[in-house]
Protein backbone atom coordinates (compact mmCIF):
# COMPACT_ATOMS: atom_id res chain seq x y z
CA UNK A 1 0.00 0.00 0.00
CA UNK A 2 1.40 3.34 -0.68
CA UNK A 3 1.62 6.41 2.07
CA UNK A 4 2.13 9.92 1.56
CA UNK A 5 6.09 10.25 2.44
CA UNK A 6 4.91 13.20 5.05
CA UNK A 7 4.04 12.01 8.78
CA UNK A 8 1.71 14.23 9.04
CA UNK A 9 -0.44 13.26 6.42
CA UNK A 10 -0.05 9.41 7.59
CA UNK A 11 -1.15 10.79 11.27
CA UNK A 12 -4.41 12.41 10.14
CA UNK A 13 -4.69 9.05 7.45
CA UNK A 14 -4.22 6.86 10.60
CA UNK A 15 -6.29 8.21 13.12
CA UNK A 16 -9.24 8.78 10.88
CA UNK A 17 -9.04 5.47 10.17
CA UNK A 18 -9.09 4.42 13.97
CA UNK A 19 -11.97 6.43 15.21
CA UNK A 20 -13.75 4.78 11.78
CA UNK A 21 -14.37 7.63 9.96
CA UNK A 22 -14.96 5.92 6.74
CA UNK A 23 -16.33 8.51 4.00
CA UNK A 24 -13.98 10.96 2.72
CA UNK A 25 -15.00 13.44 0.39
CA UNK A 26 -11.70 15.19 -1.41
CA UNK A 27 -11.96 18.12 -3.86
CA UNK A 28 -8.54 18.48 -6.31
CA UNK A 29 -5.67 20.49 -5.52
CA UNK A 30 -2.14 20.33 -5.28
CA UNK A 31 -1.48 21.42 -1.53
CA UNK A 32 -3.45 18.64 0.00
CA UNK A 33 -2.14 16.15 -1.90
CA UNK A 34 -0.51 14.10 1.05
CA UNK A 35 -4.02 13.40 1.98
CA UNK A 36 -5.57 12.33 -0.92
CA UNK A 37 -2.55 9.90 -1.57
CA UNK A 38 -2.97 8.52 2.23
CA UNK A 39 -6.69 8.43 1.42
CA UNK A 40 -7.17 6.83 -1.82
CA UNK A 41 -4.77 4.27 -1.36
CA UNK A 42 -6.23 2.92 1.64
CA UNK A 43 -9.25 0.53 1.32
CA UNK A 44 -10.57 1.03 4.59
CA UNK A 45 -12.17 4.54 2.96
CA UNK A 46 -14.84 5.25 0.56
CA UNK A 47 -13.56 8.37 -1.07
CA UNK A 48 -15.57 10.58 -3.56
CA UNK A 49 -14.41 13.12 -5.79
CA UNK A 50 -16.05 16.12 -5.82
CA UNK A 51 -14.87 19.40 -7.90
CA UNK A 52 -16.84 21.93 -6.38
CA UNK A 53 -16.07 22.39 -2.89
CA UNK A 54 -19.63 24.30 -1.61
CA UNK A 55 -21.27 20.98 -3.53
CA UNK A 56 -18.63 18.45 -2.05
CA UNK A 57 -19.50 20.04 1.62
CA UNK A 58 -23.39 19.87 1.06
CA UNK A 59 -23.09 16.30 -0.38
CA UNK A 60 -20.86 14.98 2.57
CA UNK A 61 -23.38 16.50 4.83
CA UNK A 62 -25.70 14.43 3.25
CA UNK A 63 -23.76 10.88 4.06
CA UNK A 64 -23.13 12.22 7.63
CA UNK A 65 -26.86 13.13 8.34
CA UNK A 66 -27.96 9.63 7.34
CA UNK A 67 -25.17 7.61 8.72
CA UNK A 68 -25.44 9.96 12.37
CA UNK A 69 -21.52 9.53 11.85
CA UNK A 70 -18.33 12.16 11.19
CA UNK A 71 -17.55 12.38 7.62
CA UNK A 72 -14.17 13.90 6.51
CA UNK A 73 -13.56 16.69 3.30
CA UNK A 74 -10.53 17.27 2.26
CA UNK A 75 -9.34 20.19 0.19
CA UNK A 76 -6.51 22.56 -1.01
CA UNK A 77 -5.32 26.17 0.42
CA UNK A 78 -7.10 28.96 -0.44
CA UNK A 79 -10.39 30.10 -1.54
CA UNK A 80 -11.26 26.37 -2.04
CA UNK A 81 -11.42 26.32 2.02
CA UNK A 82 -13.95 29.37 2.30
CA UNK A 83 -16.55 27.26 -0.06
CA UNK A 84 -16.90 24.90 2.72
CA UNK A 85 -18.73 27.58 4.99
CA UNK A 86 -22.13 27.37 3.76
CA UNK A 87 -22.21 23.93 4.45
CA UNK A 88 -20.43 23.98 7.94
CA UNK A 89 -22.72 26.44 9.01
CA UNK A 90 -25.53 24.21 8.14
CA UNK A 91 -23.97 21.23 9.78
CA UNK A 92 -23.73 23.40 13.04
CA UNK A 93 -26.92 24.32 13.18
CA UNK A 94 -28.53 21.19 12.08
CA UNK A 95 -26.04 18.72 14.54
CA UNK A 96 -24.50 17.23 11.70
CA UNK A 97 -20.60 16.24 12.35
CA UNK A 98 -18.43 17.21 9.20
CA UNK A 99 -14.41 17.06 10.00
CA UNK A 100 -12.69 19.61 7.73
CA UNK A 101 -9.40 18.32 6.83
CA UNK A 102 -7.43 21.58 5.18
CA UNK A 103 -4.28 21.65 3.74
CA UNK A 104 -1.68 24.90 3.89
CA UNK A 105 1.03 26.15 3.47
CA UNK A 106 3.75 26.58 6.39
CA UNK A 107 3.36 29.62 8.32
CA UNK A 108 6.39 31.36 7.19
CA UNK A 109 4.35 31.11 3.41
CA UNK A 110 1.28 32.99 4.59
CA UNK A 111 0.84 36.52 3.73
CA UNK A 112 4.23 37.06 1.57
CA UNK A 113 2.35 37.07 -1.62
CA UNK A 114 2.09 33.76 -1.87
CA UNK A 115 -0.40 32.08 -4.41
CA UNK A 116 -3.67 30.06 -3.05
CA UNK A 117 -2.94 31.18 0.18
CA UNK A 118 -5.25 32.82 3.03
CA UNK A 119 -5.08 33.36 6.30
CA UNK A 120 -6.96 29.31 7.42
CA UNK A 121 -6.55 29.67 11.05
CA UNK A 122 -10.29 29.63 12.75
CA UNK A 123 -11.50 30.80 9.84
CA UNK A 124 -15.20 28.99 10.84
CA UNK A 125 -15.08 30.76 13.68
CA UNK A 126 -18.58 29.98 16.07
CA UNK A 127 -19.52 28.16 13.54
CA UNK A 128 -17.05 24.32 14.05
CA UNK A 129 -17.18 23.20 17.64
CA UNK A 130 -12.89 22.93 17.68
CA UNK A 131 -10.55 23.91 15.53
CA UNK A 132 -6.95 23.19 15.78
CA UNK A 133 -3.49 23.94 13.44
CA UNK A 134 -1.33 21.11 13.39
CA UNK A 135 2.07 21.62 13.40
CA UNK A 136 5.02 21.48 10.23
CA UNK A 137 6.87 18.07 10.32
CA UNK A 138 10.74 18.68 11.44
CA UNK A 139 13.26 16.64 9.34
CA UNK A 140 17.32 17.69 8.74
CA UNK A 141 16.55 18.45 5.20
CA UNK A 142 13.59 20.78 5.53
CA UNK A 143 14.69 22.08 8.89
CA UNK A 144 18.45 23.48 7.39
CA UNK A 145 16.58 24.45 3.66
CA UNK A 146 14.59 26.86 5.94
CA UNK A 147 17.13 28.19 8.15
CA UNK A 148 18.95 29.36 4.80
CA UNK A 149 15.50 31.15 3.45
CA UNK A 150 14.34 32.59 6.46
CA UNK A 151 15.47 35.79 8.25
CA UNK A 152 17.67 35.38 11.74
CA UNK A 153 14.32 35.33 14.23
CA UNK A 154 13.06 32.60 12.51
CA UNK A 155 15.57 30.52 12.26
CA UNK A 156 16.23 30.78 15.57
CA UNK A 157 12.38 29.63 16.01
CA UNK A 158 12.99 26.56 14.02
CA UNK A 159 16.54 25.75 15.85
CA UNK A 160 14.80 26.17 19.21
CA UNK A 161 11.46 23.66 18.48
CA UNK A 162 13.67 21.26 16.75
CA UNK A 163 15.74 20.79 19.59
CA UNK A 164 13.13 21.63 22.50
CA UNK A 165 10.33 20.29 20.87
CA UNK A 166 11.76 17.31 18.51
CA UNK A 167 9.77 15.75 15.85
CA UNK A 168 8.80 13.59 18.63
CA UNK A 169 6.81 16.06 20.27
CA UNK A 170 5.11 17.54 17.58
CA UNK A 171 4.12 14.25 16.78
CA UNK A 172 2.50 13.84 19.76
CA UNK A 173 0.79 16.93 19.58
CA UNK A 174 -0.25 16.97 16.54
CA UNK A 175 -1.75 13.19 17.41
CA UNK A 176 -3.65 14.93 20.43
CA UNK A 177 -4.96 17.73 18.66
CA UNK A 178 -6.50 15.39 16.25
CA UNK A 179 -8.42 13.08 18.53
CA UNK A 180 -9.21 16.39 20.45
CA UNK A 181 -10.78 17.23 17.43
CA UNK A 182 -12.79 13.89 16.10
CA UNK A 183 -13.61 13.55 19.59
CA UNK A 184 -15.33 17.12 19.57
CA UNK A 185 -16.94 16.11 16.45
CA UNK A 186 -18.67 12.91 17.67
CA UNK A 187 -19.23 14.00 21.28
CA UNK A 188 -21.53 16.84 19.62
CA UNK A 189 -22.22 15.97 17.00
CA UNK A 190 -20.75 18.92 14.86
CA UNK A 191 -18.58 20.16 12.81
CA UNK A 192 -15.07 20.71 13.38
CA UNK A 193 -11.56 22.22 11.23
CA UNK A 194 -8.52 21.13 11.40
CA UNK A 195 -5.63 22.98 9.23
CA UNK A 196 -2.60 21.13 8.14
CA UNK A 197 0.57 22.54 6.91
CA UNK A 198 2.86 20.87 4.01
CA UNK A 199 5.97 21.89 2.81
CA UNK A 200 6.89 20.51 -0.40
CA UNK A 201 7.81 18.40 -2.07
CA UNK A 202 3.66 16.82 -2.04
CA UNK A 203 3.28 14.18 -4.04
CA UNK A 204 6.28 11.89 -2.73
CA UNK A 205 5.14 7.93 -1.46
CA UNK A 206 6.62 5.45 0.41
CA UNK A 207 5.76 1.67 0.97
CA UNK A 208 5.25 1.40 4.65
CA UNK A 209 4.41 4.06 6.81
CA UNK A 210 7.39 5.95 9.16
CA UNK A 211 5.09 6.51 11.87
CA UNK A 212 3.05 4.60 14.32
CA UNK A 213 -0.11 6.46 15.95
CA UNK A 214 -1.16 5.62 19.69
CA UNK A 215 -4.19 4.15 20.74
CA UNK A 216 -6.88 6.10 21.71
CA UNK A 217 -10.62 5.62 22.78
CA UNK A 218 -13.42 6.12 20.43
CA UNK A 219 -15.80 7.97 22.48
CA UNK A 220 -19.33 8.42 22.32
CA UNK A 221 -22.24 10.54 23.59
CA UNK A 222 -23.01 10.34 26.86
CA UNK A 223 -27.16 11.30 28.55
CA UNK A 224 -26.49 13.67 31.22
CA UNK A 225 -29.41 13.92 33.40
CA UNK A 226 -30.21 13.07 37.05
CA UNK A 227 -33.10 11.56 39.51
CA UNK A 228 -33.59 15.02 40.69
CA UNK A 229 -34.64 16.28 37.40
CA UNK A 230 -36.83 13.56 36.80
CA UNK A 231 -38.66 14.11 40.22
CA UNK A 232 -39.46 17.41 39.38
CA UNK A 233 -40.38 17.14 35.56
CA UNK A 234 -42.96 14.39 37.24
CA UNK A 235 -44.77 16.69 39.52
CA UNK A 236 -45.23 19.04 37.18
CA UNK A 237 -46.29 16.98 34.26
CA UNK A 238 -49.43 15.72 36.79
CA UNK A 239 -49.78 19.14 37.76
CA UNK A 240 -50.46 20.83 33.90
CA UNK A 241 -53.96 20.38 32.24
CA UNK A 242 -52.86 21.51 29.26
CA UNK A 243 -49.48 19.66 27.56
CA UNK A 244 -47.84 20.18 24.65
CA UNK A 245 -45.22 18.31 22.48
CA UNK A 246 -43.86 20.20 19.66
CA UNK A 247 -41.34 18.21 17.28
CA UNK A 248 -39.08 19.50 15.02
CA UNK A 249 -36.13 17.94 13.56
CA UNK A 250 -35.78 13.82 14.31
CA UNK A 251 -34.29 10.97 12.20
CA UNK A 252 -36.68 8.45 11.79
CA UNK A 253 -37.51 5.21 14.10
CA UNK A 254 -36.35 7.85 17.17
CA UNK A 255 -39.02 6.92 19.43
CA UNK A 256 -40.56 3.24 19.42
CA UNK A 257 -44.16 3.03 18.23
CA UNK A 258 -45.48 1.64 21.75
CA UNK A 259 -44.10 5.09 23.44
CA UNK A 260 -45.68 6.89 20.69
CA UNK A 261 -49.05 5.15 21.47
CA UNK A 262 -48.40 5.92 25.32
CA UNK A 263 -48.58 9.55 24.98
CA UNK A 264 -51.31 9.51 22.25
CA UNK A 265 -53.14 7.52 25.45
CA UNK A 266 -52.62 11.32 27.39
CA UNK A 267 -56.25 13.31 26.53
CA UNK A 268 -54.50 16.29 27.94
CA UNK A 269 -51.75 16.37 25.53
CA UNK A 270 -51.39 17.59 21.98
CA UNK A 271 -48.51 16.54 20.04
CA UNK A 272 -47.66 18.42 16.87
CA UNK A 273 -45.89 17.47 14.28
CA UNK A 274 -43.47 19.11 11.77
CA UNK A 275 -43.09 16.96 8.48
CA UNK A 276 -39.29 16.60 9.60
CA UNK A 277 -39.69 15.14 12.88
CA UNK A 278 -41.10 11.90 11.01
CA UNK A 279 -43.47 10.74 14.04
CA UNK A 280 -46.47 9.50 13.28
CA UNK A 281 -49.87 8.24 15.09
CA UNK A 282 -53.51 8.80 14.36
CA UNK A 283 -53.83 11.02 17.30
CA UNK A 284 -50.99 13.45 16.23
CA UNK A 285 -51.12 16.90 14.64
CA UNK A 286 -49.13 17.55 11.49
CA UNK A 287 -50.20 20.54 9.50
CA UNK A 288 -49.66 22.42 12.02
CA UNK A 289 -50.17 26.19 9.89
CA UNK A 290 -53.00 24.23 8.43
CA UNK A 291 -54.51 23.75 12.42
CA UNK A 292 -53.42 27.33 13.63
CA UNK A 293 -53.61 29.98 11.50
CA UNK A 294 -57.12 30.22 11.32
CA UNK A 295 -57.33 30.68 15.02
CA UNK A 296 -58.47 33.86 16.51
CA UNK A 297 -56.98 35.58 20.26
CA UNK A 298 -59.86 33.47 22.21
CA UNK A 299 -58.74 30.36 20.42
CA UNK A 300 -55.27 30.65 21.11
CA UNK A 301 -55.85 31.42 25.13
CA UNK A 302 -57.34 27.98 24.91
CA UNK A 303 -54.62 26.38 23.19
CA UNK A 304 -51.60 27.69 25.41
CA UNK A 305 -50.12 25.06 26.95
CA UNK A 306 -49.19 24.79 31.20
CA UNK A 307 -46.62 22.50 29.82
CA UNK A 308 -44.48 22.81 26.37
CA UNK A 309 -42.22 19.86 25.68
CA UNK A 310 -39.83 20.24 22.73
CA UNK A 311 -38.24 17.65 21.12
CA UNK A 312 -35.62 17.70 17.92
CA UNK A 313 -33.91 20.27 15.87
CA UNK A 314 -34.95 23.95 14.89
CA UNK A 315 -39.04 23.94 13.53
CA UNK A 316 -40.39 25.44 10.38
CA UNK A 317 -43.70 27.05 11.16
CA UNK A 318 -43.60 30.94 11.28
CA UNK A 319 -46.96 30.34 13.13
CA UNK A 320 -46.24 27.86 16.01
CA UNK A 321 -43.53 30.36 16.70
CA UNK A 322 -45.94 33.21 17.08
CA UNK A 323 -48.21 31.66 19.35
CA UNK A 324 -45.81 30.36 21.59
CA UNK A 325 -44.13 33.67 21.94
CA UNK A 326 -47.21 35.78 22.33
CA UNK A 327 -48.95 32.53 24.50
CA UNK A 328 -45.99 31.49 26.56
CA UNK A 329 -46.05 28.10 28.50
CA UNK A 330 -45.98 27.81 32.42
CA UNK A 331 -42.77 25.49 31.90
CA UNK A 332 -40.86 24.31 28.61
CA UNK A 333 -38.81 21.47 28.46
CA UNK A 334 -35.98 20.37 25.59
CA UNK A 335 -35.58 16.74 25.85
CA UNK A 336 -32.35 15.47 23.69
CA UNK A 337 -28.41 15.41 23.58
CA UNK A 338 -28.22 18.92 21.92
CA UNK A 339 -28.22 22.13 22.43
CA UNK A 340 -31.42 23.34 23.55
CA UNK A 341 -33.00 26.87 21.81
CA UNK A 342 -34.94 29.15 23.75
CA UNK A 343 -37.01 29.61 20.82
CA UNK A 344 -40.29 31.12 22.52
CA UNK A 345 -38.22 32.53 25.40
CA UNK A 346 -39.32 30.25 28.15
CA UNK A 347 -37.21 27.36 28.51
CA UNK A 348 -37.26 26.45 31.60
CA UNK A 349 -35.37 23.01 31.80
CA UNK A 350 -33.26 20.91 29.30
CA UNK A 351 -32.55 17.17 29.85
CA UNK A 352 -29.80 15.52 28.10
CA UNK A 353 -31.16 12.81 27.16
CA UNK A 354 -32.08 10.80 24.11
CA UNK A 355 -36.36 11.24 23.76
CA UNK A 356 -37.29 7.23 23.56
CA UNK A 357 -35.49 6.49 26.88
CA UNK A 358 -37.12 9.50 28.49
CA UNK A 359 -39.96 8.45 27.42
CA UNK A 360 -39.97 5.05 28.43
CA UNK A 361 -38.60 5.42 31.74
CA UNK A 362 -40.91 8.61 32.28
CA UNK A 363 -44.65 7.89 31.53
CA UNK A 364 -44.85 4.80 33.31
CA UNK A 365 -44.36 7.27 37.18
CA UNK A 366 -46.63 9.40 35.49
CA UNK A 367 -50.47 9.71 35.49
CA UNK A 368 -52.09 9.67 32.05
CA UNK A 369 -55.21 11.85 31.76
CA UNK A 370 -57.59 10.12 29.77
CA UNK A 371 -60.47 12.36 30.84
CA UNK A 372 -59.46 16.07 29.71
CA UNK A 373 -61.56 17.32 26.72
CA UNK A 374 -57.74 19.59 25.53
CA UNK A 375 -57.41 17.45 23.02
CA UNK A 376 -60.38 16.23 22.17
CA UNK A 377 -61.34 19.30 20.87
CA UNK A 378 -58.99 20.29 18.76
CA UNK A 379 -58.85 16.91 17.43
CA UNK A 380 -62.62 18.06 15.83
CA UNK A 381 -60.72 21.23 14.57
CA UNK A 382 -58.33 18.94 13.16
CA UNK A 383 -60.90 16.91 11.20
CA UNK A 384 -63.12 19.71 10.03
CA UNK A 385 -59.52 21.50 8.72
CA UNK A 386 -59.17 18.70 6.48
CA UNK A 387 -62.21 17.96 4.61
CA UNK A 388 -61.73 21.86 3.91
CA UNK A 389 -58.62 21.44 2.67
CA UNK A 390 -59.35 18.45 0.77
CA UNK A 391 -62.68 20.91 -1.08
CA UNK A 392 -60.38 23.78 -1.52
CA UNK A 393 -58.30 21.23 -3.65
CA UNK A 394 -60.99 20.45 -6.01
CA UNK A 395 -61.95 23.90 -6.41
CA UNK A 396 -58.83 25.83 -7.82
CA UNK A 397 -57.00 25.62 -10.72
CA UNK A 398 -53.49 23.64 -12.05
CA UNK A 399 -50.91 25.52 -9.15
CA UNK A 400 -48.12 25.04 -7.01
CA UNK A 401 -50.59 24.10 -4.34
CA UNK A 402 -52.16 21.49 -7.03
CA UNK A 403 -48.59 19.94 -7.57
CA UNK A 404 -47.94 19.31 -4.31
CA UNK A 405 -50.75 17.36 -3.42
CA UNK A 406 -50.05 14.85 -6.49
CA UNK A 407 -46.32 14.72 -5.95
CA UNK A 408 -47.29 13.98 -2.64
CA UNK A 409 -49.37 11.31 -2.53
CA UNK A 410 -47.67 9.48 -5.55
CA UNK A 411 -44.29 9.20 -3.38
CA UNK A 412 -42.48 5.52 -3.66
CA UNK A 413 -43.06 3.09 -0.96
CA UNK A 414 -40.48 3.16 2.00
CA UNK A 415 -38.76 5.85 0.40
CA UNK A 416 -36.26 8.90 1.12
CA UNK A 417 -37.81 12.54 0.36
CA UNK A 418 -35.62 15.05 0.37
CA UNK A 419 -37.49 19.16 0.48
CA UNK A 420 -35.92 22.00 -0.91
CA UNK A 421 -35.96 24.71 1.24
CA UNK A 422 -38.56 28.39 0.99
CA UNK A 423 -41.49 27.53 -0.79
CA UNK A 424 -40.81 23.97 -0.74
CA UNK A 425 -41.01 22.71 2.29
CA UNK A 426 -43.64 25.02 3.44
CA UNK A 427 -46.09 23.60 1.26
CA UNK A 428 -45.09 20.12 1.99
CA UNK A 429 -45.93 21.14 5.27
CA UNK A 430 -49.38 21.28 4.39
CA UNK A 431 -49.83 18.16 3.52
CA UNK A 432 -50.24 14.89 5.56
CA UNK A 433 -47.26 12.18 4.04
CA UNK A 434 -47.32 8.54 4.19
CA UNK A 435 -45.98 7.05 7.23
CA UNK A 436 -43.03 4.96 5.20
CA UNK A 437 -41.83 8.19 4.17
CA UNK A 438 -38.87 9.33 5.74
CA UNK A 439 -38.13 13.27 5.26
CA UNK A 440 -35.07 15.47 5.28
CA UNK A 441 -34.60 19.75 4.94
CA UNK A 442 -31.54 21.28 5.64
CA UNK A 443 -33.28 23.51 8.34
CA UNK A 444 -29.67 24.07 10.14
CA UNK A 445 -30.10 27.89 8.21
CA UNK A 446 -32.71 27.41 6.10
CA UNK A 447 -30.96 27.72 2.85
CA UNK A 448 -31.56 27.11 -0.42
CA UNK A 449 -27.55 26.55 -1.17
CA UNK A 450 -26.83 23.09 -1.23
CA UNK A 451 -30.26 21.26 -1.05
CA UNK A 452 -29.50 19.38 -4.16
CA UNK A 453 -25.97 18.34 -2.90
CA UNK A 454 -27.29 17.24 -0.07
CA UNK A 455 -29.76 14.91 -1.21
CA UNK A 456 -27.22 13.44 -3.56
CA UNK A 457 -25.31 12.54 -0.50
CA UNK A 458 -27.85 10.94 1.02
CA UNK A 459 -29.07 9.26 -1.66
CA UNK A 460 -25.37 7.74 -2.36
CA UNK A 461 -25.72 6.29 0.88
CA UNK A 462 -29.07 5.32 1.74
CA UNK A 463 -30.58 1.80 1.05
CA UNK A 464 -33.96 3.59 -0.32
CA UNK A 465 -34.55 5.46 -3.12
CA UNK A 466 -34.53 9.24 -2.51
CA UNK A 467 -36.62 11.74 -4.44
CA UNK A 468 -35.79 15.40 -4.12
CA UNK A 469 -38.14 18.25 -4.40
CA UNK A 470 -37.63 21.79 -5.04
CA UNK A 471 -38.22 24.83 -6.53
CA UNK A 472 -36.12 26.63 -9.46
CA UNK A 473 -34.34 29.24 -7.83
CA UNK A 474 -32.82 26.58 -5.15
CA UNK A 475 -32.03 23.93 -8.22
CA UNK A 476 -30.10 26.52 -10.40
CA UNK A 477 -28.57 28.38 -8.00
CA UNK A 478 -26.86 23.95 -6.56
CA UNK A 479 -27.20 22.74 -10.55
CA UNK A 480 -23.38 22.13 -9.85
CA UNK A 481 -24.57 19.75 -7.68
CA UNK A 482 -25.17 17.42 -10.72
CA UNK A 483 -21.67 17.59 -11.35
CA UNK A 484 -21.38 14.30 -9.74
CA UNK A 485 -20.19 11.02 -11.06
CA UNK A 486 -21.79 8.81 -7.89
CA UNK A 487 -25.69 9.79 -8.19
CA UNK A 488 -27.86 5.84 -8.23
CA UNK A 489 -29.80 5.84 -11.03
CA UNK A 490 -32.95 5.15 -8.88
CA UNK A 491 -32.11 8.82 -7.50
CA UNK A 492 -35.64 11.62 -9.04
CA UNK A 493 -35.76 15.48 -8.63
CA UNK A 494 -38.76 17.00 -9.14
CA UNK A 495 -38.38 20.99 -9.66
CA UNK A 496 -41.34 23.07 -9.37
CA UNK A 497 -40.58 26.03 -11.78
CA UNK A 498 -42.43 29.08 -11.12
CA UNK A 499 -40.41 31.55 -12.83
CA UNK A 500 -38.74 33.09 -9.92
CA UNK A 501 -38.52 33.01 -5.85
CA UNK A 502 -42.32 32.42 -5.34
CA UNK A 503 -42.28 32.56 -1.75
CA UNK A 504 -41.60 36.53 -1.73
CA UNK A 505 -44.60 36.50 -3.62
CA UNK A 506 -46.35 35.53 -0.19
CA UNK A 507 -44.92 37.33 1.59
CA UNK A 508 -45.20 41.28 2.27
CA UNK A 509 -44.60 43.82 -0.10
CA UNK A 510 -45.32 45.74 -3.40
CA UNK A 511 -45.70 42.62 -5.91
CA UNK A 512 -46.03 43.02 -9.95
CA UNK A 513 -43.77 45.86 -10.57
CA UNK A 514 -40.45 46.31 -12.26
CA UNK A 515 -38.24 46.49 -8.99
CA UNK A 516 -39.99 43.44 -7.11
CA UNK A 517 -39.58 41.20 -10.34
CA UNK A 518 -36.17 42.03 -10.76
CA UNK A 519 -34.70 42.13 -7.09
CA UNK A 520 -37.24 39.88 -5.83
CA UNK A 521 -39.10 37.32 -7.17
CA UNK A 522 -35.94 37.24 -9.57
CA UNK A 523 -38.10 36.29 -12.63
CA UNK A 524 -35.89 34.39 -15.40
CA UNK A 525 -36.93 31.94 -18.31
CA UNK A 526 -35.17 28.84 -17.47
CA UNK A 527 -35.10 25.51 -17.75
CA UNK A 528 -33.59 22.56 -16.77
CA UNK A 529 -34.01 20.64 -20.12
CA UNK A 530 -30.28 21.62 -21.30
CA UNK A 531 -28.51 20.49 -17.34
CA UNK A 532 -30.24 16.98 -18.26
CA UNK A 533 -28.38 16.68 -21.01
CA UNK A 534 -25.21 17.57 -20.02
CA UNK A 535 -25.30 15.65 -16.48
CA UNK A 536 -26.84 12.68 -17.95
CA UNK A 537 -30.36 12.81 -16.14
CA UNK A 538 -33.58 11.61 -18.63
CA UNK A 539 -35.80 14.94 -18.38
CA UNK A 540 -39.77 15.12 -18.17
CA UNK A 541 -42.14 17.90 -17.93
CA UNK A 542 -45.31 18.81 -17.39
CA UNK A 543 -47.55 22.48 -17.50
CA UNK A 544 -50.94 21.26 -16.38
CA UNK A 545 -52.38 18.24 -14.68
CA UNK A 546 -52.93 15.87 -16.86
CA UNK A 547 -49.13 15.79 -18.45
CA UNK A 548 -48.23 15.56 -14.79
CA UNK A 549 -50.46 12.48 -13.96
CA UNK A 550 -49.16 11.19 -17.09
CA UNK A 551 -45.79 11.69 -16.06
CA UNK A 552 -45.88 10.60 -12.70
CA UNK A 553 -47.14 7.09 -13.71
CA UNK A 554 -43.93 6.27 -15.12
CA UNK A 555 -41.13 8.81 -13.40
CA UNK A 556 -40.26 6.19 -10.74
CA UNK A 557 -39.71 3.15 -12.94
CA UNK A 558 -36.46 1.78 -13.25
CA UNK A 559 -34.15 3.36 -15.39
CA UNK A 560 -30.32 3.79 -16.59
CA UNK A 561 -30.24 7.39 -15.66
CA UNK A 562 -31.91 9.20 -12.72
CA UNK A 563 -34.61 11.18 -13.97
CA UNK A 564 -35.81 15.16 -13.42
CA UNK A 565 -39.38 16.25 -13.88
CA UNK A 566 -39.80 19.54 -14.26
CA UNK A 567 -43.10 21.30 -13.85
CA UNK A 568 -44.00 24.53 -14.61
CA UNK A 569 -46.56 26.42 -12.52
CA UNK A 570 -48.11 30.04 -13.34
CA UNK A 571 -46.41 32.53 -10.93
CA UNK A 572 -48.89 35.10 -10.34
CA UNK A 573 -51.90 33.01 -9.19
CA UNK A 574 -49.53 30.70 -7.26
CA UNK A 575 -49.61 33.42 -4.42
CA UNK A 576 -53.36 34.17 -4.76
CA UNK A 577 -54.30 30.49 -4.28
CA UNK A 578 -52.02 29.92 -0.87
CA UNK A 579 -53.36 32.73 0.54
CA UNK A 580 -56.50 32.60 0.56
CA UNK A 581 -56.60 28.80 1.12
CA UNK A 582 -56.04 29.87 4.85
CA UNK A 583 -59.10 32.10 4.28
CA UNK A 584 -61.09 29.47 3.03
CA UNK A 585 -60.26 26.59 5.97
CA UNK A 586 -61.40 29.15 8.44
Amino acid sequence: MKYSKIPLSQTVVALCEAQNIQHVVISPGSRNAPLTIGFTNNKFFKCYSIVDERCAAFFALGIAQQLNNPVALVCTSGSALLNYYPAISEAYYSNIPLVVLSADRPKHLIDIGDGQTIKQKNVFGDHVVYSTNLKLDLDEESVNKNEEELPIFKSIENQLERFLGLQKDIQSYNELEIINALNMARLNSRPIHINIPFNEPLYETIEHPSITVKDYEVLNRNEDFNDDDIKACEDIWNGADKKMILVGVLPPNSIEEDILNQIADDRSLIVFTETTSNLNNPDFFPGIDKIIAPIDDSGFKELQPDLLITLGGLIISKKIKAFLRKYKPKHHWYIGLNNANDTFFSLSMHLRIAPNRFFADFLPKVSIDKKSNYKSKWIDVRQKRRKLHDSYLKEIQFSDFVVFDKILSTLPLNSLLHVGNSSAIRYTQLFQLRKDISVFCNRGTSGIDGSTSTAIGASVISDKRTTFITGDLSFFYDSNALWNNYIPNNFRIIVINNGGGGIFRILPGHKNTDNFDTFFETKHNLNAKHLCKMFGFEYQSANDSEKLDSCLDTFYNPSAQPKLLEIFTPSRLNDEILLNYFDYIK
